[in-house]
């Protein structure tokens, strides 16, 4: 009978994050975040030691950019050091962020990192009290993209060999949130016969496919307010008849998005007492960064916005919460007026406020943004307009609204 092999399953680890946008949080909790992704790290090891894998995968980005910093790179190689003590392999690939031509300050690593080279798909074999069991197969990248359909060259070489695990760093051709990179069908997959593919790229972890596993465990750290929830990774035990996953939290430190209705609010005080509520009823566990949007029907809020009194609520919530052991942090605020809260009869009439609305309604955004993002200087600096950043356009239209309707 064939013993089962066990490891962990981690991708993008993004180490040494920027968090661009951010550094206006308190110094203590801004110096947290900047360290929390070598803090997942370090999470990660643990769990694999604890755990008593085979080995660990990586599948790409392992850095956040292609200039790594040294530090990181250091961290990292002491990380497979506490590995190698424990004699539990690694097999990493380098992704879109840190390709192997961009990494200025190369660092060797112990005799138990395994790396995929270059970006011809090879495989390695792991070997377990001298029998051979997995084969693990991959390719990194060489420069920033990868564009052709990588998955259509891995074959299952050593076919009386147990278990076949392939990583792989790239998306679904269909997915238009992401950059595609290395694009694949779903089928292009399945129908290659391995036990596992151990996916990377995509930062919100998910399970394409439960037989065979494919899978994506997202990054192990959220990074800003569109990485929200609990960031980590995948312990995947493979037996010759099963697969088993779970997942394993890692993150130092969670993003969250709250939505609050405070219509009931005739008083600014009142807000500050049902977000105190809200909070605590929520029992987070572990440190939170809130980003939080406040409804409601009432013009008013938007009144105590402009005159900062919103603002002095919220760092009154916040002092009753960062000093926890499990901290929560307000960072972001954003107040939206339901529609209800003006008359529907402003919407319909034949004045400039009426036209102005129905303007807001017919217009896209996009077309005012293609100009901008032909520039190739540009487009290096700013994400593509998504669904959710349509939210631009209402709020606009809010903003416009309360002005020309404050008296």
């Amino acid at each position: 009978m064939i013993k089962p092999i066990s490891f962990i399953h981690a991708a993008d680890l993004h180490l040494d994050s920027p968090f661009k946008g951010l550094a206006n949080l308190p110094e203590h909790i801004f110096e947290r975040l900047y360290n929390s992704t070598f803090t997942a790290l370090n999470r990660l090891v643990d769990a694999a030691i604890a755990k008593e894998v085979d080995f660990v995968l990586i599948a790409g980005d392992l850095f956040d950019n292609e200039k790594q910093s040294l530090k990181a790179q250091i961290r990292l190689r002491r990380a497979f050091e506490e590995l190698k003590r424990h004699e539990i392999n690694v097999y990493l690939s380098y992704g879109n962020h840190d390709f192997i031509n961009g990494n200025i300050h190369p660092v060797t690593y112990p005799d138990n990192v395994f790396i995929f080279s270059d970006e011809n798909v090879s495989q390695f074999i792991y070997e377990k009290e001298g029998r051979e069991l997995a084969v693990i197969y991959g390719f990194s990248y060489e420069n920033r993209a990868v564009l052709t359909n990588k998955a259509l060259e891995y074959t299952i070489t050593e076919p009386q060999i147990p278990f076949h695990i392939a990583t792989l760093h790239g998306s679904i051709r269909s997915n238009t949130e992401h950059d595609v990179y290395a694009p694949f069908q779903l089928s292009d997959l399945t129908r290659k016969n391995f036990d596992y593919w151990a996916l990377g790229h995509i930062h919100q972890r998910e399970i394409l496919k439960e037989d065979p596993p494919i899978v994506y465990p997202g990054n192990i750290q959220g990074r800003n307010r569109k990485e929200t929830g609990e960031k980590g990774c995948y312990h995947v035990v493979l037996s010759e008849t099963s697969s088993e996953l779970s997942f394993i939290p890692l993150q130092e430190i969670e993003f969250q998005k709250i939505t609050i209705d405070v219509s009931s609010c005739n008083e600014i005080h009142q807000i500050e007492s049902k977000l105190q509520a809200e909070i605590k009823n929520r029992q987070f566990q572990g440190c939170q960064l809130i980003q939080l949007i406040l409804h409601s029907d009432q013009i008013k809020l938007k009144r105590w916005e402009q005159d900062n009194d919103l603002e002095e609520i919220i760092e009154l919530v916040n002092e009753s919460f960062i000093h926890h052991e499990n901290w929560c942090f307000i960072y972001s605020v954003k107040v939206k007026i339901k529609a209800a809260a003006v008359d529907s009869k402003i919407y319909e009439g034949e004045h400039f406020i009426g036209e102005l609305i129905r303007h807001f309604e017919e217009t896209s955004i996009q077309p005012h943004m293609d100009e901008l993002y032909q520039q190739k200087q540009v487009r290096k600096y700013i994400d593509p307009v998504t669904e959710e950043e349509e939210e631009i356009k209402q709020d606009a239209r809010q903003l416009l609204l309360n002005e020309l309707l404050k008296e």
